[in-house]
């Protein structure tokens, strides 16, 4: 803090707490223009407020009292919370995070625990409880409600990052910190505490050297006060309202509750949580938020109970939409609840089931799909062999699923599209890894073969209907949308793996699909480290298949079918080439990568015949390789490697060729080279050329 503004802090606060004190929450009325400024002005006090008790407590010690007393009045206006305007509640939503910063304090227990009674019952609880706006959400806005009540780690954030922050949201914050607060240790409690501790005299004498916290002497014992509603009372709303706010309650003791003993949680579970999934007229708003709970508590589950919170859990994933009711908060609820479950290496002992219910509620709606699909991800991730075993079986129906969601045109893919693709990558990262320690001989060969015929089969039909379709429908020549480009690698690379023969490359139109993928790659730019890989890993599997049963049009250029115009196009080799070119510009591990690619294409067989695409690839790759040199050739680094040693793979085909362009792109270019050259091989260089076929480079 600026030392002349530090003096002037207390009259700057005093100016602050007259402006909250002159709110009014009681009316719904908008007053205009004034009244919306007022609110951003408070708005603005209550965050200097965070700021100065979180990070210029020197100087707001004095007057977290006066701040606390001015959030306590605006907090207790939460019982209406659910009839105010965004900007209102957002007041409320910071007043309550005020609250929670001053407790964090030193002297914070002394200044907030005289009021946890209070607040408890009379400000955060009233927020905690199901309004009428929750159900109007629910069923006009079920993703802006998950984002706000049921958030988990499969639910992407969007959109302005203030409408995250509720009153709902830092009420259960607050009653989070209270739960964990002690007392300062060895001193007096405030009068609040004492009483409360003063009903606990009774219980054993090991407990009274031993400081409890307020979860166990007060948030706990509140809740219990709110009956668990069964068959014979869930049709009362009050009753489900206020149980609705035990179950966030619990989601907000999380924290507490992980540092209680072995059997504290599975007993609170079993007694406040798994009866609701046994109710014959459940609930969706209360299953949903017993969903979230479970999701938020999976980390401190014993082994023994979570397959009975699993089992709930399945069944709540599978839970359809009612005549009146949307189901789908529980079943987002529910799969980030068991992604969390899996995360926490619970392993169910079958995993069809699973699997059926999310590939069969794959394509009913866009949101859902994309949340089911990256559930799938976790799941694959998890099981690993377990998994990985049903693919075959699954694959069709899901691809199946991912070509309804397909745009009939050449338009950018919706994101359900990218979060398929990318759940397929996942699933033939898992295969591949399988394969490699599985597959041996006879029997146990013939099966991971046939399940890579399928998988192939199914990957294949998928991409024709993504790149090739479209471009038959058309009357005029469109290229397929750069989208999944890395995750597409993947699955034409698993195509290639499927190939036995030259008339499955004719089946599965690989040649086809190499060419859509070639043009699309030379395009590339959008170049991240954790995107590209897949890419190169392509490339050699595509050189790796010329080489044992030849491509069409890998070197030589195409003519399209009609009823597009009958102009060459560019072989394959050239797409891959254009895209190696770019690639040794970028960043290291694209270099390294690239140039090791190089070394492949220049080195093919059968470029007898076309001799002009070999040379054009070696000028190409010889300027961007020099031309990167220059840019770092001050200091020697490990980088000099890759890209002089893609100048000597040209220039061992093409010396005149390459010695002109090296000197063309700089007077005596060839000389700077040679000389780079020689320094590489000296036993100085680090690091050190190890392989043979580098050493041979340099000869």
């Amino acid at each position: 803090m600026p030392s002349c503004l530090a003096p002037h802090v207390a009259s700057f606060c005093h100016d602050l707490f007259g402006i909250l004190d002159s709110l009014s929450f009681d009316t719904v009325v908008s007053f205009g223009d004034e009244h919306s400024l007022r609110l951003k002005t408070a708005k603005r006090c209550l965050l200097i407020f965070c700021a100065l008790i979180t990070r210029h407590r020197k100087h707001s010690d004095k007057l977290m009292a006066d701040m606390i007393n001015c959030a306590l009045k605006i907090v207790k206006h939460s019982s209406i919370v659910s009839r105010l305007d965004f900007q209102s509640e957002r007041i409320i939503s910071l007043a309550f995070d005020v609250i929670s910063h001053v407790l964090e304090t030193g002297p914070g227990w002394r200044l907030v625990s005289p009021h946890f009674s209070s607040l408890l019952d009379s400000a955060i609880f009233p927020t905690l409880v199901m309004n009428e706006k929750d159900i109007s959400e629910w069923e006009e806005d079920a993703d802006e409600y998950i984002r706000k009540n049921l958030p988990s780690d499969l639910e992407e954030i969007s959109g302005w990052r203030d409408d995250l922050f509720s009153a709902r949201k830092s009420a259960t914050n607050l009653l989070g910190v209270i739960s964990m607060s002690k007392g300062p240790p060895g001193g007096n409690s405030s009068s609040a505490s004492s009483s409360l501790l003063k009903r606990k005299k009774g219980e054993k004498s090991k407990r009274t050297n031993q400081r409890s916290s307020m979860g166990e002497l007060l948030v706990l014992p509140f809740l219990s006060k709110f009956p668990l509603p069964t068959a014979a009372n869930a049709s009362q709303l009050q009753v489900l309202n206020n149980y609705f706010g035990v179950l966030m309650a619990y989601g907000g003791l999380s924290d507490f509750l992980r540092e209680q003993n072995p059997g504290f949680t599975p007993t609170l579970l079993r007694s406040r949580l798994l009866p609701l999934y046994t109710i014959p007229e459940q609930v969706p708003y209360l299953i949903a938020s017993a969903n979230w709970v479970l999701g938020e508590l999976a980390s401190c589950l014993p082994d023994e109970m979570s397959s009975d919170i699993y089992s709930s859990l399945l069944k709540a994933l599978a839970m359809v939409d009612t005549a009146d009711t949307t189901c789908y908060p529980v079943r987002v609820s529910a799969a980030g609840a068991i992604s969390q479950l899996l995360e926490n290496d619970y392993q169910p002992s079958e995993w069809m089931p699973l699997l059926n219910i999310v590939i069969g509620r794959i394509g009913y709606e866009d949101e859902e799909s994309c949340i089911l699909f990256k559930l799938l991800s976790s799941v694959v991730e998890s099981g690993n062999e377990n998994v990985t075993v049903h693919i075959p079986d699954i694959i069709s129906s899901l691809v199946g699923a991912i070509v309804k969601y397909l745009p009939p045109n050449m338009e950018p893919w919706p994101q359900v599209v990218e979060q398929g693709f990318e759940a397929l990558a996942v699933i033939v990262h898992s295969w591949e890894s399988c394969v490699v320690e599985e597959s041996g001989e006879g029997e146990s060969n013939e099966k991971w073969a046939s399940g890579q015929a399928t998988i192939g089969r199914a990957f294949s039909a998928l991409l024709q209907e993504a790149w090739l379709k479209p471009k038959q429908t058309s009357e005029i020549q469109i290229s397929a949308p750069p989208s999944c480009i890395d995750d597409s690698s993947t699955l034409l690379k698993s195509i290639m793996l499927s190939v036995t023969g030259t008339n499955i490359i004719t089946e599965f139109k690989v040649s086809e699909l190499l060419s859509v993928w070639a043009d699309l790659i030379a395009d590339w730019h959008a170049w991240e480290e954790s995107e590209d890989l897949s890419v190169f890993d392509c490339i050699k599997e595509a050189v790796s298949l010329y080489t044992k049963y030849g491509l069409p049009d890998f070197l030589t250029k195409r003519t399209p079918p009609p009823p597009a115009p009958p102009v060459p196009r560019g072989s394959i080799i050239e797409g891959i080439g254009a895209f190696i070119t770019e690639a040794i510009a970028q960043y290291p591990s694209a270099t390294w990568r690239a140039s090791s690619c190089v070394h492949l294409l220049l080195h093919l067989p059968s470029y007898a015949s076309e001799l002009d695409v070999k040379q054009s690839l070696a000028i190409s790759f010889s300027q961007a390789a020099f031309s990167h040199f220059r840019e770092i050739r001050t200091r020697p680094s490990a980088m000099w490697r890759p890209l002089l040693l893609v100048i000597s793979s040209c220039y061992l085909y093409y010396p005149d060729v390459v010695e002109r362009i090296l000197n063309k792109i700089e007077d005596g270019g060839f000389a700077v080279w040679a000389s780079a050259l020689s320094s590489l091989a000296s036993s100085s260089f680090e690091p050190k050329l190890s392989r043979a076929s580098e050493l041979k480079l340099l000869g």
